[in-house]
Parts: C-alpha cells; sequence; structure tokens
C-alpha cells in the first residue's frame, strides 16, 4: 500500500496556439502524461482539447511512454491543449555502488544479455569529427588507472552546471552537441544530449528524458529551467539500472524531477508536436503557461 504522507504534486501545463484568422489542423501528438515508476505514480490526469478533435486516442510509443494523437475537423482561431495530472512522487535516495558491483569502476563490460538491447543507448548520435566531444569526456578519466564510474557521471553532471550558462534558444529543435561544447551554453535539453553524447563516447548507455522540474520554495533561487518542460539524462549501469542525472541543476537521482518519456534522441520525446493547414503568416504567437506544486502550496499548508 501506498503511504498517505507520500509527496504530492499538481502538474498544470496549458498551450495555446493563436492564429489571425481560422485555420485547419493537421494530427497532433501530445506527451504529458507522467511516466510511472518505481518512485513516481499517476493519481488522475486530464486532457482538455478546445476545440473537440474528431478523434483522440492515446498509444504508448516503442520506449513506452504515453502518447495522445489528435485529429481534427474544423478550422479555428486558435487551438488549446490543457494537461493536468496529480503524482505520488517519492525519490529514493542518490544511488551507490559497492566494490563488488561490476560497474564500481571504469571501464567496465554490459552482459551478454543486456548488450544488444543497449546498443541504441551506446551509439554516438551525432558527429565529432576533431574528437573534441570524445576529449572532454576522457577528462573526467583517472590517467593514472581506473576511474569509479560515480566519479565520472557525478563530475560531468556537476561540471556542465558549474562550467556552462544556461540560456534559452528561441531556434527550434536541440543544438548540435559540439556548438554546446564550443559555446559552453544552452538549454536544458542542449545540456541532456550534449552529456549523453559524452557518455556514449565512453562506452556508456545513456538516453533522453524529458518531464517537469519541481522548484521547491527553500531552493527556488538555485534552480535553472523552471516554469516550462525539463530535459535531462539517464545513464543504465550493471545492478543499479536506469539512474538519472540532470547536468542543468546538478541533481543526482529523481529529486524534484517528474518524468514524462524516455528517447534514445531530443526529437522522439518533444511533449507537443503538429501541424497546421493555412498560410504562414496566418500564425500569431504560442502563449505556454507550466506550473508544478506540491499539495501543501495548492491548499495553502
Amino acid at each position: 500500500m501506498i503511504s498517505s504522507k507520500m509527496p504530492l504534486l499538481t502538474i498544470h501545463h496549458k498551450t495555446e496556439y493563436r492564429y489571425d484568422r481560422p485555420v485547419a489542423f493537421g494530427e497532433h501528438r501530445i506527451m504529458l502524461r507522467p511516466r510511472d515508476g518505481h518512485d513516481l505514480r499517476v493519481l488522475s490526469g486530464d486532457l482538455k482539447i478546445v476545440p473537440q478533435p474528431a478523434s483522440l486516442r492515446w498509444i504508448h510509443d516503442v520506449f513506452g511512454n504515453s502518447v495522445a494523437i489528435a485529429t481534427f475537423d474544423v478550422r479555428a482561431k486558435t487551438l488549446t491543449f490543457d494537461s493536468t495530472a496529480t503524482v505520488e512522487h517519492n525519490p529514493a535516495e542518490e544511488f551507490a555502488l559497492t566494490a563488488d558491483d561490476t560497474a564500481y569502476f571504469y571501464p567496465f563490460l554490459y552482459n551478454d544479455e543486456e548488450f544488444p538491447d543497449l546498443v541504441q543507448f551506446i551509439t554516438p548520435q551525432y558527429g565529432d569529427p576533431d574528437g573534441e566531444l570524445s576529449a572532454w569526456a576522457r577528462g573526467f578519466l583517472d590517467e593514472q588507472g581506473m576511474t569509479p564510474t560515480y566519479n565520472i557521471l557525478s563530475g560531468m553532471t556537476h561540471g556542465i552546471r558549474e562550467a556552462f550558462t544556461y540560456r534559452k534558444r528561441h531556434e527550434h529543435g536541440t543544438q548540435h552537441p559540439l556548438d554546446t561544447l564550443q559555446t559552453k551554453s544552452g538549454t536544458c535539453r542542449d545540456y541532456a544530449l550534449f552529456m549523453i553524447e559524452a557518455l556514449r563516447r565512453l562506452g556508456i548507455a545513456a538516453r533522453f528524458v524529458s518531464g517537469y522540474l519541481f522548484i521547491p520554495g527553500d531552493r527556488a533561487h538555485g534552480y535553472v529551467g523552471g516554469g516550462s518542460t525539463h530535459a535531462w539524462v539517464q545513464v543504465y549501469l550493471p545492478s543499479a539500472g536506469w539512474i538519472e542525472f540532470d547536468p542543468t541543476n546538478g541533481i543526482i537521482g529523481t529529486r524534484d524531477l517528474v518524468r514524462v518519456a524516455v528517447a534514445r534522441d531530443p526529437r522522439q520525446a518533444i511533449p507537443l508536436h503538429g501541424t497546421y493547414v493555412g498560410p504562414a503568416d496566418a500564425f500569431v504567437g504560442m502563449n505556454v503557461s507550466i506550473n508544478v506544486v506540491s499539495a501543501s502550496e495548492r491548499t495553502g499548508a
């Protein structure tokens, strides 16, 4: 039985697209429902779409993420997606490996049974022609011998937070990892992709996570990337499984992180994606509001 004292969080995510004349809408894919796990259980979820879609169906994608697919048969000047979810969130303590664990020291090997399923998360997806990214990743290795794996993962997580400058970008998509390295700046999605590619060049399985950041009142000043969707990294270690690392905020584990989707590449975990049919200049703008609050904040306790 789940304890009634387990922390409750409510996530409200509203996106409104505005046009200067009625337009038709193509298919929209919505990836906003939190992903259940040992530390996270979805208690309720509600998705309101205006205008009402002609059809709305839910699927699980290739990674097991929950995706809603909406189609429309009306024209309108606005299109609104309003999602509310309440979750029980009980992060585990920060993981710790013992000297008996296979992955305690780097380099380590994945076992023959797991390796075929991890290949896609070990293989680099982006080019590194001059070896800059590989060199950056190797900078976290002990030149004198084997390196504790935790030191590599923690070093990268905190190293990005301390040496890079967070900045919002208006361009669509995620920038190339080499751009992040050369400018030492980017968004949370840029940071996550950069760390993933660095780990893959060391032969460590890593994947992209999209979700939300909960900002408790007493730590709000120390976090960046709030007020929007957030992104971080999962790393797979033998005997430990998938472990979360947030290089934007220096978080190890799932404290204050609410998972929505996992993917091999950020392009596979876009929270909301769709098209409209009409003149290119019909689009006026988009308003997004996101709020993640605890039950105590919601009730004013």
